[in-house]
């Protein structure tokens, strides 16, 4: 399941399913790292959708080292070569394309192309942000610009937070208004 599937799952219907089911059916609120909803399964049952994002973040704050990076490194750049080669995830065009990512100026393409370079470079994996927090182009390039100022620890942090972010969003968008209309 995508989730931007225009039929989201009714809680009650998420905790009966099995971890196969499970599995696919939110194994893209997570960005090509599907072992992330494999081992919330097992935190089950959830009490609320907010438990579900909670054993989902715990699960990636608590992977080793390099897991986590493999699951930063496992993201689209901003605009970068898997969007120009139509490669990126159903969420991830949707994401990119809200905020005109898909479609920028040459200014604005060479702009975002020198920092996802000196991002990857400084820190070994793409820029990640919640482009749902965000109101603007403009915005999300003012938190390029201060992000490439922290240290690669700090960033680390960052952009697993940010990846939690991503991932509340697809969660709420999969299970939406589910707790509401059971």
């Amino acid at each position: 399941m995508s989730t931007t599937d225009p039929h989201p799952l009714p809680f009650a219907a998420l905790q009966a399913l099995d971890e196969s089911g499970f599995v696919t059916r939110l194994g893209g609120v997570v960005e090509l790292s599907p072992w992330v909803v494999q081992r919330a399964w097992q935190r089950r049952p959830f009490a609320s959708r907010e438990a579900v994002f909670e054993a989902l973040a715990g699960c990636i704050r608590s992977a080793p080292l390099d897991e986590q990076l493999a699951l930063l490194r496992a993201h689209p750049e901003l605009a970068g070569r898997e969007a120009v080669a139509g490669t990126m995830t159903p969420e991830s065009n949707a994401e990119q394309g809200r905020l005109g990512l898909l479609a920028l100026s040459h200014a604005d393409w060479h702009r975002l192309d020198t920092l996802n370079a000196r991002y990857r470079e400084r820190f070994g994996f793409p820029f990640l942000v919640a482009l749902r927090l965000h109101a603007s182009l403009a915005s999300v390039f003012d938190s390029f610009e201060r992000r490439l100022n922290n240290d690669p620890a700090q960033e680390r942090d960052e952009a697993l937070g940010q990846v939690c972010e991503v991932m509340r969003g697809r969660l709420e968008r999969t299970l939406a208004e589910a707790e509401a209309s059971a």
